[in-house]
């Protein structure tokens, strides 16, 4: 089981100590160490909230469709993790994942291959959720609150399949975190040490409540506070609850049904620099080409991604015309880019 081999890892055990005031790491030192007979209660039911969170961590499985646009980036064939969260079999992964696929496949640790199919996919949160077609016959993990995580508080780091793991990680930052693929999150949580098995994995606290759900790796220099550390980006649970009843509903959020124009932009010194265009998205059609530097867009100044963003979301319906002026090798050029609904562009399988 992912729980014991986390509890026999020699590596993890020197920094139990130092991480004592989490009941959860209370509970996980006690069954290494042992804790005297009054201690017993509170130890059995951290041991049973850190096991309930292991089992309740799976992994995912997923072809895409013979025509999907994503698999040029995120690959063809998926592998990662997903959280039992209902009764009924209701998984929740990172979007990516599940992205315009024609397969899912769960994988328990009894080692069965359950089918599945997808629910929904959320471009404004980046959480997927996918439906067992098959009894799971696992507890679902209850949702805590991200909100009420305190600041270097250790946390669970749980990942599924084969090769799942769980390991104590810490939360590093609560801050807000832009993609270059015009994503933007409020709140996302930021952990250390990393791991490059984030997708979709758990992220739990001492109640064994699930907070977060794994999404990148960020490599060194990526962390404000710890600048030379590799770190996780994990997004926080509590944007899920008000939302879970439209996305089973709808397969997403009003709020992923937004202006989207295909750029990827870096921030830099000079401002934000295109990187990258999606072949026949509208900002190829108009014209945009990589190494051109937005400046405004309908007259607003953009300096950074998140600034770009609201300016894009914020000022009209998803398909819409956008003006953008940009610099060009030293020439200020205006564009207009007719913007399409970002939920419109995806494939999706037939009967699905």
């Amino acid at each position: 089981m992912k729980l014991f081999a986390f509890l026999r890892a020699a590596s993890w055990l020197p920094r139990l100590a130092a991480v004592s005031r989490g009941a959860w790491a209370c509970g996980a030192a006690a069954l290494v160490v042992g804790l005297a007979p009054a201690h017993a209660s509170a130890v059995e039911e951290a041991s049973r909230a850190l096991q309930r969170a292991s089992d309740a961590v799976i992994g995912i499985e997923v072809e895409a469709l013979d025509d999907a646009r994503s698999s040029a980036t995120l690959g063809a064939q998926r592998t990662g993790s997903g959280v039992v969260i209902g009764a009924d079999g209701l998984v929740l992964t990172i979007g990516y994942l599940v992205l315009e696929a024609d397969t899912v496949v769960l994988l328990p640790d009894d080692g069965r291959r359950v089918p599945a199919r997808v629910v929904a996919y959320d471009v404004a949160t980046g959480f997927g959720l996918v439906q067992a077609l098959a009894p799971l016959r696992i507890e679902a993990a209850p949702l805590g609150r991200a909100a009420a995580l305190a600041a270097q508080e250790p946390l669970a780091f749980v990942s599924g399949g084969s090769q799942g793991l769980v390991t104590a990680v810490r939360l590093l930052e609560r801050r807000p975190f832009s993609g270059s693929w015009e994503y933007h999150l409020e709140q996302a949580l930021y952990t250390a040490p990393a791991r490059r098995d984030q997708s979709g994995a758990g992220l739990f606290n001492g109640r064994g409540e699930l907070v977060g759900i794994g999404s990148l790796f960020l490599a060194q220099g990526a962390l404000a506070s710890t600048p030379r550390q590799s770190g996780n980006v994990f997004v926080p649970t509590d944007l899920l609850l008000p939302i879970l009843d439209e996305l089973r509903l709808r397969g997403h959020s009003t709020a992923s049904e937004r202006p989207w124009l295909g750029v990827h932009c870096q921030e830099t010194a000079a401002g934000l620099r295109v990187v990258r265009v999606n072949d026949d998205s509208p900002a190829d059609v108009a014209g945009l080409q990589p190494g051109d530097t937005i400046e405004r867009v309908d007259g607003l100044p953009v300096l950074e991604l998140a600034a770009l963003y609201q300016a894009l979301w914020s000022k009209g319906p998803p398909e819409r015309e956008v003006v953008l002026e940009v610099l060009r090798e030293g020439a200020r050029q205006t564009l207009k880019v007719y913007s399409v609904d970002r939920m419109k562009t995806f494939r999706r399988a037939q009967g699905v």
